[in-house]
């Protein structure tokens, strides 16, 4: 990893662009985060790569949105095989579409995604994300945040709305987490929640379905089931830049789907019913 020799002066610009997690921890925790111990703090800026993380987001400094984005996928050294590229809508034909897709990594499958789909629309699309991705400088623009544990969390049908009812389209990943460990032994998202399959249909939004592959680590899958079973919080989110940097250099396969018309979402089923078809069709691509 390139080390960036920074002065005084050139410290002081980017102070508003690097991640500070004892920052994070005080905006988040408020007086509470004077109480965690030393050690925690310098465990944590080990497991997401702080130095290494502020590093790139210095030498990525005057790119923002889809720009970013593919620096992000050249500096993961990705190889992106796509396929179904043809299925993507014409970015003239003036609808609007939702884009979801299985969610296996938790960090490049969503940078992917978003430079797949910021540059074949012009960057007219929207995340909805977590609210701790908004401390990325390059990526804030592209997204809605949301924090479902917090203040946030009763805004979040407000937000949804207001990215529905905007001009751009919505990159969304239904499980909300990332992929978990199957009984079976295999990869995949839990179960998709049905409001993409509402707001679509409401603002009358064709789903354009996505398969991403990979797979994070045998350590991640451990630490998310107990973390699932146990606790009340996702621990394992804490690991996924960790993953990511564990992923660096590999390939990974981009099936898109064609596109389904908002009138396939009838009474024939309950909007769960269809959230499940739906995800059944990515895992098909």
């Amino acid at each position: 990893m390139r080390l960036v020799m920074l002065s005084v002066g050139e410290m002081e610009s980017v102070a508003e662009k690097t991640i500070d997690i004892e920052k994070i921890l005080r905006g988040k925790l408020g007086s509470k985060a004077k109480w965690i111990p030393r050690f925690l703090l310098s465990w944590l800026k080990r497991i997401v790569h702080q130095d290494e993380v502020n590093a790139f987001l210095w030498e990525s400094r005057d790119k923002e949105g889809t720009e970013w984005l593919e620096a992000c996928v050249e500096y993961l050294q990705m190889t992106l095989k796509i396929t179904g590229k043809e299925n993507l809508p014409d970015k003239n034909d003036g609808r609007k579409y939702v884009f979801v897709s299985n969610h296996p990594l938790g960090g490049e499958d969503g940078v992917a995604l978003g430079a797949i789909i910021g540059r074949h629309y012009d960057s007219r699309f929207r995340y909805l994300v977590n609210d701790l991705l908004m401390n990325l400088p390059g990526l804030a623009p592209l997204c809605i945040p949301i924090n479902k544990t917090g203040r946030q969390g009763r805004n979040f049908p407000a937000m949804v709305k207001a990215g529905f009812e905007s001009d751009n389209h919505m990159l969304m990943y239904p499980a909300g987490i990332c992929s978990r460990r199957q009984p079976d032994g295999s990869i995949r998202d839990i179960p998709w929640s049905k409001t993409f399959i509402v707001k679509s249909v409401e603002y009358q939004r064709d789903v354009v379905p996505i398969y991403f592959s990979g797979h994070n680590s045998k350590f991640f899958y451990r630490l998310a089931s107990f973390s699932d079973k146990h606790l009340k919080f996702n621990l394992a989110m804490l690991f996924l830049v960790d993953e990511m940097y564990k992923n660096v250099g590999k390939s990974f396969e981009v099936k898109i789907g064609r596109p389904i018309p908002w009138q396939t979402f009838d009474k024939s089923k309950s909007p769960s019913e269809w959230a499940k078809y739906v995800q059944d069709v990515v895992y098909s691509l």
